[in-house]
């Protein structure tokens, strides 16, 4: 786990994301969960550790800047990616994290019991079956689905004031003209992951007032 520490170590460094030795000790404890866990739940396809600091946990991290509001939550959250790594750095943040697969979800609430995570609960369901009490100032999402199918999927979690944070790798040209009046604004934000060559990039997406369900 050294090596794992040294180079999560760089790459907070290089994200200029000042870290506690705490704050390390869960995103190291929760890829190691993740190693436990693997065997039997399919987490992840990676099994590698250095690659699961390198593409997990930086990954995650990478978004922390983008991140407003009180509320989050995050679609479609698998092993818990990003939602694990971004509560445990900010912690003032009250984090939902949602998959409708219950060996995950069950996975997730187990995190959130061994790393003490008080930010963070879980909801095993459909997104499209979620009928919160409370929009969302951020819906996240993380290898989902097309920008389109983002927005027909979780628009009635967003609070008044909210966005959607989609994370993609891929080219998005064909995404972004399928979106036409379904979006006021689609920013991309390019994202640059520390030591690798991965292409990585956070859309923005606003939409138009009517769209909201929730109003704070």
């Amino acid at each position: 786990m050294n090596n794992a520490r040294a180079m999560l170590a760089d790459g907070l460094a290089a994200l200029n994301l000042p870290a506690t030795d705490v704050q390390i000790d869960q995103l190291l404890a929760f890829i190691a969960l993740i190693e436990k866990w693997n065997k039997a739940y399919n987490l992840t396809a990676i099994r590698n550790r250095e690659e699961m600091v390198r593409l997990h946990l930086l990954d995650s991290l990478a978004i922390v800047p983008f991140i407003e509001g009180q509320r989050v939550i995050d679609i479609g959250t698998g092993a818990g990616l990003p939602g694990i790594p971004l509560a445990i750095f900010l912690p003032d943040t009250q984090f939902t994290l949602l998959d409708s697969n219950a060996k995950k979800t069950r996975f997730v609430q187990q995190v959130i019991l061994e790393l003490k995570l008080g930010n963070v609960s879980v909801q095993h369901q459909r997104v499209e079956a979620f009928q919160p009490a409370q929009g969302f100032d951020r819906v996240l999402t993380r290898a989902f689905a097309s920008l389109a199918d983002i927005i027909k999927l979780t628009r009635h979690l967003l609070a008044q004031d909210g966005a959607l944070l989609a994370m993609k790798s891929q080219q998005l040209e064909t995404e972004l003209a399928e979106l036409g009046a379904l979006a006021t604004t689609a920013e991309i934000i390019p994202i640059t992951l520390p030591d690798t060559d991965v292409q990585r990039c956070l859309v923005k997406i606003q939409l138009p007032t009517e769209e909201r369900l929730w109003e704070k």
